[in-house]
């Protein structure tokens, strides 16, 4: 029973250690690779000597007539949908896939360091049985 648990421990790590390379490979990649994001770009607007681009949605106009037209959770819920669509596009993708792959891999860590005690607890509970 012991060599299963052994064995099952070292699986669940090296999985673990698997994910977070790959993982962390492909952010790195991702990131390197990723360029910037000048569609639907009007132009640029530069405060303290950083260019930050203007688009059509943050105008005031668009925000005014998205409230006058839908309310503020309309306002509310575009944000949100430009936001979570932002996390899949250009840099903000490999900050995503990297902390993905970080949750994915200490859950595999987490679950490897709490076998020995889950399967203690139920050889336990064997021997009561006999």
């Amino acid at each position: 029973m012991k060599r299963k648990v052994a064995h099952l421990h070292e699986s669940l790590i090296l999985i673990g250690a698997i994910i977070m390379l790959v993982g962390l490979g492909s952010a790195i990649m991702i990131y390197q690779s990723a360029g910037g994001d000048s569609e639907s770009v009007l132009g640029y607007e530069i405060i303290d000597g950083s260019a930050y681009p203007i688009r059509p949605e943050d105008s005031r106009m668009y925000r005014r007539d998205l409230e006058l037209y839908g309310g503020k959770a309309a306002v509310i819920t575009d944000d949100f949908s430009r936001w979570f669509v932002g996390l899949w596009h250009g840099k903000s993708l490999a900050f995503t896939v990297a902390g993905i792959s970080i949750f994915i891999s200490f859950v595999f860590f987490f679950a490897a360091n709490r076998l020995p005690f889950l399967l203690k607890s139920d050889v336990h509970n064997e021997n009561n049985r006999e």
